[in-house]
């Protein structure tokens, strides 16, 4: 996108993530008061078992609170990107690798922060949900804004010269050469 329209939309999807993000950092990162730690996590589904041990109801929340924590990524990195025409695989892989490097660097933060404990199966919930918020809502997205005309320049306005094929490349024949 390009255009006043996709300016708008890349801005507020910026602001949007600049927002999330800071809510993020806050949520995640914020020193806790507990009496005792539970150790690092770094065997991958271990916590997972756990909380599935505790029953349905329980786990069923502590393994959406990683699924949800950091799915709205899903949707506004690729907004704040502002691109229609991409490829959905393409798309998918850098919004999940985004959201992938995002949770490692949040669990590798907390490393120092007091009351937080790092946990691998949160990196894995927290990519997971990232990519299954891609899924369900930008591939549509995309799709219905297609539908709907709007170009890089906006809503009912062509598409300007550099966006539509342009043919063949023109040839020069051959001049002959003085003697």
């Amino acid at each position: 996108m390009g255009g006043s329209a996709a300016i708008h939309v890349r801005v507020t999807g910026g602001v949007l993530l600049v927002a999330f993000l800071a809510f993020v950092a806050w949520f995640t990162l914020r020193p806790l008061d507990v009496p005792w730690v539970m150790p690092a996590n770094l065997r991958p589904f271990a916590g997972i078992r756990a909380d599935l041990a505790l029953g349905w109801p329980d786990a069923a929340l502590r393994i959406g609170e990683g699924l949800a924590l950091l799915a709205p990524l899903g949707v506004l990195l690729p907004l704040a990107g502002g691109r229609l025409a991409v490829s959905p695989w393409a798309s998918l892989f850098r919004t999940v690798a985004a959201g992938a490097l995002l949770s490692l660097t949040i669990e590798l933060l907390q490393t120092g922060v007091p009351g937080q404990v790092v946990d691998v199966d949160s990196l894995l919930l927290n990519t997971v949900g990232v990519g299954l918020a891609h899924l369900a809502v930008v591939p549509a997205g995309r799709a219905w804004l297609r539908r709907r005309g709007v170009s890089a320049s906006g809503p009912g306005v062509p598409p300007p010269p550099d966006e539509v094929a342009q043919g063949r490349t023109p040839t020069i024949p051959r001049v002959g050469i003085a003697p």
